[in-house]
């Protein structure tokens, strides 16, 4: 499976975002996708999560009303809407799969994108 983001950049606070994640190749095994990021000098965070069979979603309490997760299954594409992005949003933002369910466990992870929100 390969990951490929886009959609990062400069914005102001208060402003908008959309994420696209793009997955490819053995799609069919992915059981959940989901976006993290990473602050300088922080760890990587969970910022939101879906499933791909129910589309079950979970979010960060920092995100939760800002930020939604959607899934289009006919493009394979993942995507992440951050509204009111706050200059603490700022961080490199990875996609992320997990291949479950009955295949071997496996984890897949984009190679990030930039946001960076000025204050």
């Amino acid at each position: 499976v390969q990951l490929v983001e886009s959609g990062g950049g400069l914005v102001q606070a208060g402003g908008s975002l959309r994420l696209s994640c793009a997955a490819s190749g053995s799609t069919f095994s992915i059981s959940i996708m989901g976006w993290y990021r990473q602050a300088p000098g922080k760890q990587r965070e969970l910022v939101a999560g879906i499933t791909t069979g129910g589309g079950s979603t979970n979010y960060a309490d920092s995100v939760k009303g800002r930020f939604t997760i959607s899934r289009d299954k006919t493009e394979n594409t993942m995507y992440l809407q951050m509204n009111r992005l706050k200059p603490e949003d700022t961080a490199v933002y990875y996609c992320y799969a997990e291949r479950g369910g009955r295949f071997p466990r496996h984890d897949y992870w984009g190679q990030g994108t930039q946001v960076t929100v000025s204050s």
